[in-house]
C-alpha cells in the first residue's frame, strides 16, 4: 500500500495583543493549488511569485481536497531559479512556514518548500521538509554555535502515519527553532541564532522538491497550500490553526488509482551499430510508444506492447550517430489542469527528451565510465553518474551490487535506477550480476542483455567486454569457463575486457583474512583464479572487480606473479556507494595502488593508446596509466 499522508497548516502570525483568527499579517508568499487559481500553464499566487506548473505536475480537480499532484522524476516546481531575484519576498530573520501535503514515497531527503545548499562545509538557508518518516525544519543562521552556517536538521516526534493527515509548522524567532505537529509543540532547539544565511550562489527556491547546487530529490505526492511569513508565529496560533482544520484529519485516505506515473524514468540497454534498447516502468499497466529520431522533434515512433515494465527495441539505427528520443505513456481519464488547462480527457504523460549515441561501425575513439556496488546509497550514486556524465561516456559498465537486495522492488525503483539516471537515461547500462542481487528475477527483468543475459559479451569499436556471473561456477568444466575460452579463442579485438564481481586479487584488510588478527589471508577469491589462466593465455588486458568497496589496481600479472612485460591488470572498483572497506597492513606483491573512498573510472581508447583515470568524489584524479599497446608499458 501506498504511503500517503498529508499535512495541514493554516496559521496566522501576530504579537501578543488579542486578535480574531483572520488578524495578523499577511504572509510573503502564499499559494493554494486548486483550479480556480490556474491561469494557463501557471499557478497563481496569492502573494509573492506564480509558479508554473511544468512537467510531472498537474492540478487534481474534483476531489475532497484539490492539489498539486507530482510524480516522476520531474515533479516539484521552481519559483525562481536564483533565490537571490527574491530579495524582497525572503525573510531576513524570523520565519514562520507551513503548508498541506501529502507525501506518497517518504524518503530520506524531502523538500516541501525553501531555499537551501547542504553540501559539506557549505551549509545555507531554510527548509520545511521530511526525513524519512519525519517532518523536518532546517535553517542556517549568521549566529550559529560553529560560526560556519551548518544546517540545523529539527526533526519532529511524530512519525507519519499511513493515509493520516497532519498539521505541521516551522517556526523561527531568530534565537528558537521549533516544529509543531496538529498543533503541539514537538521539538525545539538554540543551535541556531540571528539572521537567516542564505546560500551565495544562485540557489534554486523550490516548491515539492529537494534541490541545491548538486542534489535532486522530488517530491512524489500532493500539496494543497503552503505560504511563509518574515514573522514568527506564538504557539497558540499553531493550535488555534490545527483546530481550524482539524476535520481534515478525519478524511479517508486518498486514492489515485486512475492516475499514472514513471515508476523508473526511461534508461538504456544493449546499444549496437543500429539497434538500441529503451525500458521503463510505470505504475499501471499502459500502451507506450518511444519517439526518437536524429532531431528533438523526435520524428518516427515505436510502439511499446501493453504492460507495466516496458522494452522497446530501436532498430535500423545509423552507426555512430546522436538520436534523440523521449517516451509517451497513455493514461486514463483524469479530471485534471495542466500546462493547457482544464481536461477531462485521456491524458499521457511524456518523459524529457534525451540523447543516446549508437556503436561505431569502424574503430574510432571512444571511453566508457565504470563503477560498481552502488547499492543502498543513491545519493552517492547519483553523485557519480552526473559526474561520469560530464566525461560523456559512450556506456557504463556496472560490475554487480546494483542494488542492496535484488528481491525487493524499492531497492530498484528507489534506490538503484534514481541514483544512476543522469547517466543510464543518456548512455547504455552493461552490467554483472553481485551477489547482492541473489540472482533475483528483478535483475532479469529490468535488463535487457545478450543471451543468456548471466554471462554475456560485446563489441564496441575495436575492444571486446566478457562478462561474467562470478557467483556460479567458473571452473574448468562449467559452462561459463568453456564459453569464455572459446569466445576469447575467437576474439580479434585490439583490447580485451572483462568484468565479473569478485576479486582474483584484493589487499582488503578482512574479506579473505583478518590481517589485523593474523598473517593469514587468501587475498583474493581463489575460486576466480581459474579465469586467470584464461586472461594469460589469451592476452586479456584489465579485469575490473567489485565486491571489496575500495579501489585497487594491481601491477600487470601473468602466471600468478608481477610482470613488466604484457600481463593482465586487474582493478576493484567498488566505491559506487556501499560503506567503505580499508586495504589491510600488509603490501601484496601484486598491489600497485590502493585507495579508499567513493569512485568511478573513465577509460578513454584510441587505436592502441589507453588511458585511465579514477576520480573520487570531489571530481579529483587520484589515480592515471597511459598505456600504449604496441609496446605493453604503462607509465
Amino acid at each position: 500500500m501506498k504511503h500517503v499522508f498529508l499535512v495541514c497548516i493554516l496559521f496566522v502570525v501576530c504579537d501578543s495583543r488579542p486578535a480574531r483568527a483572520h488578524d495578523g499579517p499577511d504572509p510573503l508568499a502564499h499559494w493554494i493549488f486548486t483550479a480556480e487559481n490556474v491561469r494557463g500553464d501557471s499557478v497563481l499566487a496569492r502573494l509573492g511569485p506564480n509558479v508554473r506548473l511544468g512537467p510531472g505536475n498537474r492540478i487534481l480537480a474534483g476531489q475532497s481536497s484539490p492539489s498539486l499532484k507530482m510524480t516522476g522524476q520531474q515533479a516539484g516546481l521552481v519559483v525562481e531559479p536564483d533565490h537571490r531575484k527574491m530579495a524582497s519576498v525572503l525573510p531576513q530573520r524570523d520565519l514562520s512556514v507551513g503548508g498541506w501535503v501529502a507525501i506518497d514515497e517518504p524518503s530520506s531527503w524531502g523538500g516541501l518548500v525553501g531555499v537551501i545548499q547542504d553540501n559539506g562545509g557549505t551549509e545555507r538557508g531554510w527548509l520545511l521538509g521530511y526525513k524519512d518518516d519525519r517532518f523536518c525544519f532546517a535553517l542556517a543562521s549568521t549566529g550559529s554555535d560553529d560560526g560556519d552556517g551548518k544546517l540545523t536538521y529539527l526533526l519532529s516526534e511524530t512519525c507519519f502515519e499511513p493515509g493520516r493527515f497532519y498539521h505541521v509548522a516551522g517556526v523561527y524567532d531568530g534565537e528558537t527553532m521549533k516544529i509543531f505537529i496538529n498543533g503541539e509543540l514537538e521539538n525545539t532547539s538554540r543551535d541556531q541564532s540571528g539572521d537567516l544565511l542564505y546560500p551565495i550562489g544562485g540557489s534554486p527556491f523550490v516548491i515539492g522538491r529537494y534541490q541545491d547546487a548538486d542534489e535532486f530529490f522530488p517530491m512524489q505526492g500532493r500539496i494543497r497550500e503552503l505560504k511563509f511569513y518574515d514573522r514568527a508565529a506564538k504557539d497558540a496560533w499553531v493550535k488555534h490553526d490545527y483546530e481550524h482544520a482539524s476535520d481534515l484529519v478525519s478524511l479517508p485516505e486518498f486514492s489515485d488509482d486512475r492516475t499514472q506515473r514513471m515508476v523508473v524514468e526511461p534508461y538504456l540497454q544493449n546499444v549496437t551499430t543500429d539497434a538500441i534498447t529503451v525500458m521503463w516502468q510505470t505504475g499501471q499497466a499502459a500502451e507506450s510508444i518511444v519517439q526518437y529520431g536524429e532531431t528533438s522533434d523526435c520524428e518516427s515512433v515505436q510502439q511499446g506492447s501493453k504492460g507495466s515494465l516496458h522494452e522497446v527495441r530501436l532498430t535500423g539505427l545509423r552507426p555512430n550517430t546522436q538520436y534523440f528520443y523521449r517516451v509517451v505513456v497513455d493514461q486514463e481519464d483524469v479530471e485534471m489542469i495542466g500546462e493547457t488547462g482544464a481536461s477531462t480527457e485521456a491524458i499521457a504523460i511524456t518523459s524529457e527528451v534525451n540523447t543516446f549515441q549508437t556503436a561505431p561501425d569502424q574503430e574510432i575513439p571512444f571511453a566508457f565510465a565504470v563503477i560498481s556496488d552502488t547499492q543502498a546509497n543513491p545519493k552517492v550514486a547519483e553523485q557519480l553518474s552526473s559526474m561520469a556524465w560530464e566525461d560523456r561516456p559512450s556506456f557504463v559498465l556496472h560490475v554487480g551490487d546494483l542494488v542492496d537486495r535484488g528481491g525487493k522492488d524499492d531497492d530498484w525503483r528507489d534506490e538503484f535506477f534514481p541514483g544512476m539516471a543522469p547517466l543510464i537515461s543518456r548512455v547504455c547500462l552493461f552490467p554483472v550480476l553481485g551477489n547482492h542481487e541473489d540472482d533475483a528475477r528483478n535483475y532479469y527483468d529490468y535488463m535487457s542483455l545478450p543471451d543468456p543475459e548471466y554471462f554475456y559479451s560485446f563489441k564496441y569499436s575495436n575492444a571486446e567486454y566478457f562478462m561474467i556471473d562470478s557467483n556460479r561456477n567458473v571452473d574448468p568444466e562449467s559452462e561459463q569457463y568453456r564459453w569464455l575460452e572459446k569466445r576469447l579463442a575467437e576474439s580479434d579485438a585490439t583490447w580485451k575486457f572483462v568484468c565479473h564481481h569478485h576479486p582474483p586479487y584484493s589487499s582488503d584488510e578482512n574479506d579473505y583474512g583478518d590481517l589485523w588478527k593474523t598473517n593469514k589471508s587468501q587475498r583474493g577469491d581463489v575460486r576466480m583464479r581459474d579465469l586467470t589462466k584464461l586472461y594469460d593465455k589469451y592476452g586479456v588486458d584489465i579485469v575490473w572487480n567489485g565486491h571489496i568497496h575500495s579501489y585497487e589496481r594491481t601491477w600487470p600479472l601473468k602466471a600468478g606473479q608481477a610482470t613488466d612485460a604484457g600481463g593482465t591488470i586487474y582493478m576493484i572498483t567498488g566505491g559506487g556507494g556501499g560503506s567503505l572497506e580499508t586495504p589491510g597492513p600488509f603490501r601484496s606483491f601484486f598491489e600497485n595502488v590502493v585507495a579508499r573512498g567513493h569512485h568511478y573510472v573513465m577509460v578513454h581508447l584510441n587505436g592502441k593508446m589507453l588511458e585511465l583515470r579514477a576520480y573520487d568524489l570531489e571530481g579529483r584524479v587520484f589515480d592515471s596509466v597511459n598505456w600504449t599497446k604496441s609496446t605493453g608499458r604503462t607509465r
